[in-house]
């Protein structure tokens, strides 16, 4: 089917930027099929979370505790999506995790997830 492949992540201090990259691969079918695509994150102890997505016709959402500091962009031919996070915040910790969906909304794929760690 579809293998979401993660890159990207690592350590920051704050207020300093990271950048991260999915790459979906896989059957031309599914991976052709391809409507959404975004960035998730789960911190420990807390709930999976929405970050960023984007359909492929150029929507994108922010959850609001992210909106003006991280910016998400997408390449439609390369079925990649790419995620900008700058000013950086010890709370924007966690693992950041990429999910695709052929329909215009949803989570049918996921990545295995990168670790993005803030430091105060």
């Amino acid at each position: 089917q579809v293998q979401l492949v993660e890159s990207g992540g690592g350590l920051a201090q704050a207020g300093g930027s990271l950048a991260l990259s999915c790459a979906a691969e896989g059957s031309d079918f599914y991976v052709n099929s391809i409507n959404y695509m975004g960035w998730y994150r789960q911190a420990p102890g807390k709930r999976r979370e929405l970050v960023a997505a984007t359909t492929s016709g150029g929507s994108a959402t922010y959850a609001d505790s992210v909106k003006g500091r991280f910016t998400i962009s997408r390449d439609n031919a390369k079925k990649r999506v790419h995620l900008q996070m700058n000013s950086l915040k010890p709370e924007d910790t966690a693992v950041y995790y990429c999910a695709a969906d052929r329909a215009s909304w949803g989570t049918e794929f996921w990545g295995q997830g990168t670790q993005v760690t803030v430091s105060s």
